[in-house]
């Protein structure tokens, strides 16, 4: 299963450049890193993101991370996947512009 992590320009790029982070400020502060399912992101981006241009999706394998990922519940109750550790530039999969249009983040295309 994929998970996703919204990314500021800045963060994406000092992330290619030192191969981790501790994620962005809020992450930091919360203890982990926040992902949300594709279920999840387009809600994710308007709640946190809303009128923010500038910003990248990067796509993660949950499988493929350690036993840091936990399943938490959050927002309404329903479970996000939360990494306890940093997020190394070889968990991303994929990471695309999440551009700003007039509706909102215009979302890759086929993404669910």
């Amino acid at each position: 299963m994929q998970i996703y992590k919204i990314l500021r320009s800045d963060e994406w790029v000092a992330l290619r450049e030192a191969g981790e982070t501790q994620g962005a400020p809020v992450d930091i502060a919360d203890g982990y890193i926040h992902f949300s399912t594709a279920a999840q992101a387009r809600e994710t981006a308007a709640k946190h993101f809303a009128g923010e241009d500038g910003l990248f999706l990067a796509a993660l394998e949950a499988e493929r991370m350690d036993d840091g990922l936990k399943w938490e519940e959050s927002r309404g109750g329903a479970l996000f996947p939360h990494y306890y550790g940093p997020l190394k530039l070889e968990h991303i999969e994929w990471c695309q512009p999440l551009p700003l249009e007039d509706e909102g983040h215009r979302f890759p295309d086929g993404f669910a």
